[in-house]
């Protein structure tokens, strides 16, 4: 019996709202290849049933699971002479289902 690949409905402008942008660090590229999870930046306001509808529509792949969670502020300085901070966000871990994949740098 052959495997029935899965048809998505076309995105949507509010999913491109929600999805930010894929956040790219060594933790998060082992995690892609190790575990088949991808990091991703999203909207301050979005809930895990939107962050999941809305990759599933962008990427066209199967979720399985999404982990949310909010990334702190942190103030910085430069030789104790420039003090600055980095920005807080939103951002969730998205684990896909056995068998699909998300190429992050198409271009």
């Amino acid at each position: 019996m052959a495997e029935e690949k899965k048809v998505f409905a076309t995105p949507v402008q509010h999913d491109y709202e929600v999805i930010l942008e894929p956040i790219i660090t060594e933790k998060s590229m082992a995690l892609l290849q190790n575990a088949n999870k991808v990091t991703v930046k999203v909207l301050a306001s979005a809930n895990k049933i939107e962050i999941k509808d809305s990759f599933q529509r962008l990427y066209q792949v199967e979720v399985e699971n999404v982990h949310v969670l909010n990334q702190i502020s942190k103030s910085k300085s430069r030789g104790g002479r420039y003090k600055g901070h980095v920005s807080g966000y939103k951002k969730a871990i998205i684990t896909l289902k056995e068998g699909n994949a998300v190429d992050l740098f198409k271009e």
